[in-house]
């Protein structure tokens, strides 16, 4: 079973760098991540979501290589390459993996304007060893799926943090 956590950074590049932390992390067999998106609200109230994987465009790519083999047994590989191309973009567009979309732009809801939240599926993790890493980064939970004691010391950990430099 996989953990849902999701911390709020004052940036987005802030959210970006302990992403980059937790990759780093996931290589040395510390963590293993199934999904980590980066959410982020503009004035407007327009929610981005900065995904890992862009599934229009791998489905594009896909639905390309596919349309031309069918193109090249009916003789017509361009009109293929076109039909594969548009039809595997839709059907990258309309399929999620990971974290539901729509979950993460009602959460982000609650951001304010320039503040970056991570939204990080956990297969595994070593805990103390990750929260060590990822506590001098600082946030603020938004919300977790762990149970309460593990939940506390997550919170326990960012908030002293956040709190150090102001003392």
């Amino acid at each position: 079973m996989s953990d849902l956590i999701v911390i709020v950074y004052p940036t987005e590049a802030k959210a970006e760098e302990v992403r980059e932390r937790l990759f780093e992390l996931q290589k040395q067999y510390l963590i293993t991540l199934s999904d980590a998106v980066i959410a982020t609200k503009n004035d407007a109230g327009k929610i981005k979501l900065n995904q890992l994987v862009n599934t229009t465009a791998a489905g594009a790519v896909s639905g390309s290589f596919w349309g031309l083999l069918v193109g090249v047994l009916f003789l017509n590989p361009l009109l293929g390459v076109a039909v594969g191309a548009a039809s595997g973009a839709l059907g990258g567009a309309m399929s999620d993996f990971g974290i539901n979309d729509a979950f993460m732009k009602e959460l982000s809801g609650s951001l304010q304007p320039g503040n970056g939240a991570l939204f990080v599926l956990v297969k595994e993790m070593t805990a103390d060893k990750v929260l060590k890493e990822i506590a001098g980064f600082g946030g603020v939970v938004l919300k977790t799926s762990l149970d309460e004691t593990k939940e506390q010391a997550l919170r326990d950990a960012l908030q002293k943090a956040s709190a150090a430099p102001a003392s």
